[in-house]
């Protein structure tokens, strides 16, 4: 599995909020047996240089990277120093301060890409071999590939290069510049070819392996948006080979970035002779030749600080609307109604577009994240979690004495208040079923069985299981006794549900809604991760970072992790990274790196 670590600024350098890991003194070695909460200390040992841009694994631990401006130490599974050097002395174009740099991971090693903007003169590109720290290729040819005179302490623009793309499947950067786009090999960066027909970054795409073809979707870039002329929305098929554009079709809508992932806020799927783009509703496109066969749009509410969910410049909502739900001959779409703003569920018979049925509106609902089908119900939640993007002006001590001010990034999930409630749709008509408002302070997401005939969902102080078909409430079990506080998520954990809570855990059977235990030993937690089996809750409070790792079957936990370092992966938080097994973790604190096990 790729893995895709990104680093742009030292304040946003991979993550969101600042924490703390207790390490040892150790330089270029390693020592065992130290204990981090009840986690057990594999190994701590030192870079050679001070990881504040980039330190994260390679998804199994067996390369480990810590980066700054001008240099790079790679660790391997023992902690042993594999290569360490300057980028000025790797590179032959004496590629130096990096205001931009991120990994891409491959089966051995991967790409350190490495960009060096200068303020007089030409910029500079490099691409460093990950597993030996030789210099795979660097370049001048590339310019305006980030916005020039961006500073450091601004906070803008977290994540890969809006002009530079990897493509996975074809091991090859695409470049987004002026008046082309150029494809060139991620090992050699040699040109394979450039077309003057698409402009703009590559929002997203999907590659077909039958016929070697992309399909990508643009976007303005904020490094390229003054020089464009001419710009238009494009969607694209290409030929991977020679980059000759098959067909060329415009699409409706402006597609935006994330405010800290840089995610682009569009989806592409192939379903049989068609193209789906999910972008403010759905947009059909033939395969074959492009033509647009139907579509379902509406006009987004969140426009910055005047909609319904009132974004500002540093803080956005995300994950408000569900995505739509796909059966062999039917697409679920949840839309906005343009001039009194309510929400509804439009169901559309996939090749044709008609629309066969829309449900009930509702009127003054803040989000409608998910959206269930099951036999011959659709349910609706109405209300719940929504993800919070957010930029903070933050105090930090600085190395040479006295503060600053800088931008943190943070990501987490919040409740926004509004009239709760589930709403289950006939399949046949459209037609509700029946709908449940018994949810006065918040409601959690709903699990629904694997049996498809009962559903779960809880709201602040109470957890309840319904028939699905009837909507039959099967119990109500008072959530308050078990004193953990208030439901925040819920988490589907076989036989049971367990319900993340303000102070701790309840866990539930779904048979009948007995509790199995509570645990009252974790508080503020706002993320939950299920890894392999293994699981992690997060508490970003107060500039801190704690990963906790939990024993779901009874609620024990088995270990924390505190830290304060640089770097990390954008997913667990600064200065922490976690290995795709779940069975590792790496704390990072400068040039401090402490190797954990999760299952002793």
């Amino acid at each position: 599995m790729k893995k895709l670590a990104l680093s742009v600024f030292a304040l946003l350098a991979m993550g969101s909020t600042n924490s703390h890991a207790q390490l040892g003194k150790l330089f270029g070695k390693s020592s065992a047996g130290k204990k981090s909460g009840s986690f057990a200390t594999v190994w701590e040992s030192e870079f050679e240089n001070r990881a504040t841009r980039l330190a994260v694994n390679n998804g199994d631990g067996s390369y480990i990277l810590g980066t700054d401006d001008n240099s790079a130490t790679v660790l391997d599974a023992s902690g042993k120093v594999i290569w360490s050097g300057d980028y000025k002395k790797i590179t032959t174009n004496k590629t130096n301060n990096s205001e931009y740099q991120y990994v891409i991971w491959k089966e051995k090693g991967g790409y350190l890409f490495l960009f060096d903007e200068r303020k007089l003169g030409t910029d500079r590109v490099a691409v460093i071999d990950v597993a030996t720290g030789k210099e795979l290729w660097n370049s001048e040819e590339y310019q305006n590939l980030m916005p020039k005179g961006t500073k450091s302490e601004d906070g803008a623009d977290q994540g890969e290069l809006e002009t530079v793309k990897y493509i996975t499947e074809l091991d090859a950067f695409l470049i987004s510049q002026r008046n082309s786009v150029i494809l060139v090999k991620a090992k050699t960066g040699e040109k394979i070819w450039e077309t003057n027909r698409y402009k703009g970054g590559v929002g997203k795409y999907i590659y077909d392996p039958k016929r070697n073809e992309i399909i990508m979707v643009n976007f303005k870039p904020t490094a390229l948006g003054a020089l464009f002329a001419g710009f238009k929305n494009q969607m694209v098929k290409i030929n991977a080979a020679n980059g000759e554009i098959l067909w060329d079709a415009t699409f409706f809508g402006t597609v935006e970035k994330e405010l800290v992932t840089r995610r682009a806020i569009l989806d592409l799927w192939i379903k049989g002779d068609k193209v789906f783009m999910y972008l403010n509703g759905l947009q059909v496109y033939d395969i074959n030749t492009g033509q647009k066969l139907w579509e379902a749009v509406y006009e987004n509410d969140m426009d910055g600080g005047k909609g319904l969910f009132s974004n500002s410049a540093n803080k956005k909502y995300y994950r408000t609307i569900a995505d739509p739900v796909f059966t062999d001959d039917a697409v679920y779409i949840v839309m906005l109604g343009t001039r009194d703003r309510t929400k509804y569920v439009e169901k559309h018979d996939l090749n044709s577009g008609k629309l066969l049925w829309a449900s009930e509106k509702i009127t003054g609902a803040f989000s409608m994240p998910n959206l269930y089908k099951s036999g011959n119900r659709v349910l609706l939640q109405i209300g719940g979690k929504v993800q919070v993007q957010e930029l903070r002006w933050e105090t930090q001590s600085s190395a040479m004495g006295g503060s600053y001010k800088q931008l943190v990034p943070y990501i987490y999930w919040d409740y926004k208040a509004q009239k709760n409630g589930v709403l289950c749709i006939d399949d046949a008509n459209g037609q509700t079923a029946w709908r449940s408002e018994r949810f006065d302070k918040r409601i959690t997401d709903i699990i629904v069985d694997q049996d498809g005939k009962t559903a779960f969902v809880g709201d602040g102080d109470e957890f309840y299981g319904y028939d699905i078909t009837s909507g039959t409430q099967l119990f109500d079990v008072k959530h308050n006794d078990a004193k953990v506080g208030r439901a925040s998520d819920v988490i589907d954990f076989g036989e049971n549900v367990v319900v993340l809570s303000e102070k701790g855990l309840a866990s539930y059977r779904k048979k009948d809604g007995s509790r199995v235990y509570a645990t009252e030993k974790i508080r503020g937690v706002d993320f939950f991760y299920d890894i392999s089996g293994n699981y992690y809750l997060r508490d970003q409070r107060n500039s801190k970072n704690i990963i906790y790792g939990i024993n779901m079957e009874n609620g024990d936990t088995k270990g924390s992790v505190q830290s304060k370092g640089k770097g990390g992966s954008p997913q667990y938080g600064t200065g922490i990274d976690i290995t795709e097994d779940g069975e590792f973790i790496f704390a990072f604190k400068g040039r401090k790196v402490e190797k954990i096990k999760v299952n002793n």
